[in-house]
């Protein structure tokens, strides 16, 4: 029966170099390169230099002037009314599971009635 080799198996039982045939494994690098998802710049890297321009502005600044600000607010609910609901949802479902899991281990412990 013939078995292929890596590498470290063709070294170790001295098989020549012809019993190692990597076959339908995938090239390293791809032959087109794939889009980019995120912050898609408008030049490719290549074309650009060390600078690359991206689609969207940045936010980053004026975000940290809202999440720094001392105003007693914790930081998850910095953002106004979006993050109060989103809180207020979160930590509804989360006590409302944990009703439910009590209750099912309740139900759960009690004797059946034969």
């Amino acid at each position: 029966m013939y078995y292929k080799l890596n590498g470290v198996t063709q070294r170790l039982t001295g098989a020549p170099a012809a019993a190692y045939s990597p076959q339908g494994l995938r090239p390293g690098v791809p032959s087109v390169s794939p889009p980019i998802t995120f912050a898609s710049p408008t030049k490719l890297v290549s074309e650009a230099g060390s600078q690359v321009e991206y689609l969207g502005a940045n936010k980053v600044p004026d975000l940290q002037k809202i999440f720094q600000r001392s105003d007693g607010v914790p930081v998850h609910l910095k953002r106004g009314l979006m993050d109060k609901l989103l809180y207020r949802t979160t930590m509804g479902l989360t006590v409302g599971g944990a009703l439910y899991c009590l209750v099912a281990l309740y139900i759960a412990a009690q004797p059946s009635n034969k």
